[in-house]
């Protein structure tokens, strides 16, 4: 057979590809198209191209010919995946956050750059960023995975006390068994006793808490669990512009219909309610409104929800039949003054009927807080009011994930369940969480100060949370260079940011914004030196894009 006359049935074989049929390794097409490849090389090179050097000869052939065997006998492609996960974004490890990665590589090969280090200020990675682990959490955590330090000394009897507990609730004693599918049910309980410690001795059910890795975990299985058409139309999810990404990507996930509700900035970030209605009438015409997620105190903006706005919020919800979603996760973190976090729950049962009856999800986190735990993965959520019928679904859908982590479960079992006062780790442990609120309330200050002080900078202040999201004004110059290359303005800046300082934030693009506004979003979790390194950065870098784009 003429290599002519294997190209033609290569190219054949890859038209029948492409019409869905898939080649299978070591198939005779897949021999044929390396010949293929073969006769290309030669006809681009002449005969020399076989008998050349023999290992860039070999390299090259090996290349063309593995690319056109891969192409015809893989089974999955680009076109073929779930198109929704290619519609799904999460800026808070996008583009930028891989070039901080590279740039860190570059920085260990010895390359130069204008700075020593990155400076990771995109995600709030607590411990990432030098906090210190809080020291029962790390006790309990080491006891439950390693049960000989019970034998230890040092380690306080009230520290034991909490490991046995959740061994005795674990299969075996051990925590690397399977738990319940909603969690132990010993931390289920704790959890509920939290929440009815938290909100003044309103009941909270065992039953209704749902242990989960990270809230994210929890947030994910509950609008997983409202997936479902109405009339037609696709679910939506009303969700606060500028918002934490898991929501958007999620929702792209899921292919349901994202309904953002714009937060007032003049107002520190506040929810307008006439928005709310503008959103939810607007988004009616195309889809079938389900969910209304509130972030409170709030990612990226940092604001903490007043008392008057969770009761208008919980009003508008039960009148528009809306399945609340409260992301509470940093209820720990409030620092202005003035400011207070009031749970959803809590103010929707003290209302009472026909609000004390409503649907509700709340989410709380081991990554955040005080306790900063991220990778341990954590959180729980508590179900309320949901029909029993409902509930049991929501049970199913749980128990074909198995299982969260059992470490993770053991973390959020020492947050719900911390020392009392009287016990041995009661000083210890309310010394470490005091030290880690007052220092982030310092530099909360501290970040919205520094960026008021910047010419074309405004900052509302950082009420709770941890992070800070400033409006930038960028110069005509800047945003006709930022559509040169194809980025959104605040996407250019923040990469001139990160090539020129280490610095890595995320452009306010990837949370939402208002039209022609420009944001970004950066944690104030730095330690205070590294944070004031980091600000003075950033002020340098900013008078020197002004005066080169000015």
């Amino acid at each position: 057979m003429s290599l002519s006359h294997m190209l033609t049935l290569c190219q054949r074989s890859a038209a029948v590809s492409s019409r869905g049929l898939l080649l299978r390794p070591g198939s005779v097409n897949i021999r044929l198209a390396a010949a293929a490849t073969l006769q290309q090389q030669q006809q681009q090179h002449g005969p020399a191209a076989a008998a050349g050097t023999p290992i860039n000869q070999q390299h090259n052939r090996t290349f063309l010919t593995m690319a056109c065997v891969q192409q015809q006998q893989r089974c999955v492609s680009i076109d073929n995946i779930n198109p929704a996960i290619k519609t799904m974004e999460y800026a808070v490890r996008g583009p930028l956050v891989i070039r901080a990665g590279v740039i860190e590589k570059e920085l260990e090969q010895g390359v130069k750059k204008p700075f020593k280090e990155v400076i990771r200020a995109n995600i709030g990675d607590c411990h990432a960023m030098g906090q210190p682990p809080i020291t029962f959490i790390r006790q309990v955590l080491g006891l439950v995975s390693y049960p000989p330090l019970f034998n230890d000394p040092t380690i306080p009897a009230d520290a034991k006390k909490r490991a046995r507990d959740i061994l005795d609730g674990c299969k075996g004693g051990s925590v690397g068994s399977y738990s319940d599918s909603a969690g132990i049910e010993v931390i289920r309980r704790h959890a509920a006793e939290y929440i009815q410690r938290r909100d003044g001795g309103i009941p909270a059910d065992w039953q209704n808490i749902i242990l989960s890795a990270g809230a994210s975990g929890g947030i994910k299985v509950l609008m997983a669990l409202l997936r479902c058409p109405i009339d037609g139309k696709k679910p939506g999810v009303m969700i606060p512009i500028p918002q934490y990404p898991l929501y958007s990507a999620t929702i792209a996930e899921f292919d349901m219909e994202q309904i953002g509700y714009y937060l007032d900035e003049a107002n520190k970030w506040g929810l307008d309610i006439a928005e709310l209605e503008r959103s939810l009438k607007e988004a009616r015409k195309t889809s079938a409104p389900r969910i209304l997620v509130v972030i409170n105190p709030g990612n990226p903006t940092g604001q903490v929800l007043s008392r008057s706005n969770i009761e208008e919020i919980i009003k508008f919800a039960q009148r528009e039949r809306l399945v609340l979603f409260a992301d509470e996760v940093y209820q720990d973190n409030v620092y202005e003054a003035g400011s207070k976090f009031h749970s959803f729950k809590k103010v929707m049962m003290e209302m009472g009927e026909p609000y004390s009856k409503m649907e509700l999800c709340s989410f709380m986190s081991c990554s955040k807080g005080y306790m900063g735990e991220c990778g341990i993965r954590g959180g729980y959520a508590e179900i309320v009011n949901l029909c029993p019928d409902v509930r049991t679904m929501l049970l199913k859908c749980i128990s074909a994930q198995l299982c969260p982590t059992t470490a993770g479960q053991a973390v959020l079992d020492c947050v719900v369940n911390p020392p009392q006062k009287g016990e041995p780790s009661y000083e210890q442990f309310e010394k470490e969480k005091k030290a880690v609120l007052e220092s982030l309330r310092e530099r909360a200050e501290l970040v919205a100060r520094t960026f008021n002080s910047i010419e074309g900078f405004s900052c509302n202040p950082v009420q709770g949370a941890m992070y800070a999201f400033p409006q930038i004004r960028l110069p005509p110059k800047a945003l006709e260079a930022a559509k040169k290359e194809g980025k959104p303005a605040d996407t250019f800046y923040a990469f001139q940011l990160l090539e020129e300082t280490g610095i890595c934030i995320v452009p306010g693009s990837g949370f939402g914004q208002r039209p022609d506004t420009y944001h970004f979003r950066t944690t104030i979790l730095p330690q205070p030196e590294k944070l004031k390194e980091m600000l003075g950065l950033f002020k340098s870098f900013h008078e020197k894009f002004l005066q080169k784009y000015k």
